[in-house]
């Protein structure tokens, strides 16, 4: 998140969006849907599948992540996230999700980090993962 964040994103980011669900407002109306279609607390992510090199929503109970999934290393890189635990947006918008999801996607979400992140998840899958030097 950033302060003065939302709007929407530029460049390569824009255009996968656009690629992958069609337009941006199909994207935000599908993440806010995910967002509020969510029982109980987790997180709603924005991915890169490294395989089909598309991005895709989904959807994580609990602490869950996509990080601790056995193949995320290889087929995921998280783009975006958004805390559905109530202690992230109580304060501010009550029981209010709806409220929470809409000022995150119009003033707070970082297309900046987002941006970098699709680069960095993009070069992985043009490049291949690093190779680390077993000792």
């Amino acid at each position: 998140m950033q302060p003065g964040g939302g709007d929407m994103p530029t460049l390569g980011l824009l255009q996968q969006i656009e690629k992958d669900f069609g337009s941006y407002t199909n994207f935000k109306e599908k993440f806010i849907e995910a967002v509020l279609t969510s029982f109980g607390s987790g997180w709603v992510w924005l991915v890169l599948k490294r395989e089909k090199k598309c991005l895709a929503i989904v959807k994580t109970t609990n602490a869950v992540n996509p990080l601790i999934w056995n193949d995320i290393v290889r087929n995921f890189s998280p783009i975006i996230s958004l805390d559905l635990w109530e202690h992230a947006y109580y304060l501010d918008h009550k029981n209010d999700r709806g409220a929470y999801v809409k000022t995150f996607m119009d003033h707070l979400v970082s297309w900046d980090a987002a941006t970098a992140r699709i680069a960095r998840a993009q070069a992985f899958v043009n490049l291949g993962e690093p190779k680390i030097p077993v000792a």
